[in-house]
């Protein structure tokens, strides 16, 4: 993760993404680098449009994000209906002991 990381980083700072770079703001984070790992990152980000990859990931994941607060409000009234007809199931329960 730490190899997407510098290479995000690396494109925000507007800076060419090569194995050089990559190595070196590694080195600079104090972590360990496989060279292959650094070379094969830069050969597979070679034909990707950053922006765009970013851009299509933050609009695939915007609905599920949108969703979440829905869903959670959503078990929430279930949760409270529940607990009223539990209540009223109890009351007549009660009523019926008294006459």
């Amino acid at each position: 993760m730490e190899y997407i990381y510098a290479a995000l980083l690396l494109h925000k700072a507007g800076k060419d993404i090569t194995e050089e770079a990559v190595v070196s703001v590694l080195q600079a984070a104090g972590t360990e680098v496989n060279d292959a790992r650094a070379k094969a990152l830069v050969a597979a980000l070679e034909d990707v449009d950053i922006e765009d990859a970013m851009a299509t990931a933050a609009v695939a994941a915007a609905p599920a994000a949108a969703a979440a607060p829905a869903a959670a409000a959503e078990e929430e009234v279930v949760e409270e209906e529940a607990e009223e007809e539990q209540e009223e199931s109890g009351m007549a329960g009660l009523g019926a002991l008294f006459g």
